[in-house]
Parts: C-alpha cells; structure tokens; sequence
C-alpha cells in the first residue's frame, strides 16, 4: 500500500520491498500484489524475495519454522513459475495446489526484476547465483569488507550454473546516520542503535550486542 501511494507521487524512481518474507506469505497473493503495483506504476516496479531477519511472521501466519528451508524453497519456486506462465499447474506441500489456475492481473514488465535477499548465509548467496537471480545482501552489522566473501560465492556459483553474469547484479543495503561530524553521529545515533541490536540479538538468543 505504501509502494502504491508513493507510485502516485512519482514518475522515474524504482519501487521495490526492502523484503518480502515468501516463506510465510503466499506467492499468488505476492505476485498478483506487486503485478498491481507494476501496472500503477507503469513498469517501474521490483521485488526482493527473503526468508527475512525476524521470525515473528512463523507464528503469525501458522508456518512451522522447522520447515524453515523447505517453505523457502516451495514459495519461491512457485513464484518463479508465476512470472513465467499466466495459466498454471502446480502441487506442493505448504498450500493448495493450482490447476490450470488463470493468474491475474499480469504486470507490464513481462517478468519482473526479481531480487533474493540474502542476510549473509553462504547457502542463500550460491542459491541465488545457482538460480540465475539477483542478490540484494543486507548488511545489519560488521565492516563492508563482510560481503566479498558471500558476493564471491554468488558469482561463483552463477558461472558454474551457465548464467550470464553480465545480466546480474548484486546490491549491498545497511544502516547510516548523517551529522555534521563523525563524532555527533556516533553521540546521537548509537544509543538507538544499539538498543536495536539488543532486541534483535535478544530474542534470537545471540550474544549482547554493543559497538
């Protein structure tokens, strides 16, 4: 909804989701959403497809996180099939099955530009170089320099698959705080900061987390 308004009040910019967590929302619903917002928008939408960083949306949804892989892999798939074929058969394990199933509306773009998000797990950035997708990684914390290693992985596995990497192309997303100096920036900023951390490294039973 909020991509839609801002399509409203723009021409040029690209709309995409910081994530969309496919494992605990369903493809057709996601698909046929961001489809939508293409046709607002008038082609100048992307999407990035993740498991995500927080696992709220397991119990939300009622998806079991010890089918934490397996719902990833079924959903994205499915939403791969989705972009190709506008009628569609397909069975799994985690929804209904779709049988000759009309998929609609369809986007301008013929296939949207699609993104996996990766969090920094070296199987997530082979899978997305295996796939042939681009790979948007998320750095939530440590040095820049993090993301060579899972980028050449990426790249790696892209070229042993066949694909043409000169069609890819990966993004690093992180936090900044903007001051007048550095040592303001630090002063204002990183008591929030850390105190995001907190309740990110908390909940997930990792250790304290201060810089």
């Amino acid at each position: 909804m909020l991509l839609a308004a801002i399509a409203r009040e723009t021409k040029n910019i690209k709309l995409t989701s910081t994530l969309s967590v496919i494992s605990t929302a369903d493809p057709v619903r996601v698909y046929g959403d961001f489809a939508t917002l293409d046709l607002l928008s008038n082609g100048r939408t992307e999407i990035i497809l993740g498991r995500g960083a927080f696992l709220e949306s397991f119990s939300l949804f009622g998806a079991s996180l010890n089918d934490y892989n397996e719902l990833f892999e079924e959903k994205l798939n499915l939403f791969l099939k989705l972009q190709e074929q506008e009628v569609v058969c397909w069975q799994g394990n985690f929804r209904s099955p779709l049988r000759s199933a009309q998929i609609a509306p369809r986007p301008v773009q013929k296939i949207l530009p699609l993104w996996i998000g990766v969090g920094g797990t070296p199987a997530s950035a082979v899978r997305a170089g295996r796939l042939g997708l681009n790979m948007a990684l998320g750095l939530l914390g440590g040095r820049p320099e993090s993301v060579k290693p899972l980028a050449d992985l990426y790249w790696e596995a892209a070229r042993e698959a066949g694909h043409d990497v000169s069609e890819l192309r990966v993004s690093v997303t992180g936090h900044s705080y903007i001051a007048q100096t550095g040592e303001q920036a630090i002063t204002e900023f990183l008591p929030h900061y850390n105190q995001y951390f907190d309740y990110f490294s908390k909940d997930r039973g990792y250790p304290h987390y201060n810089t």
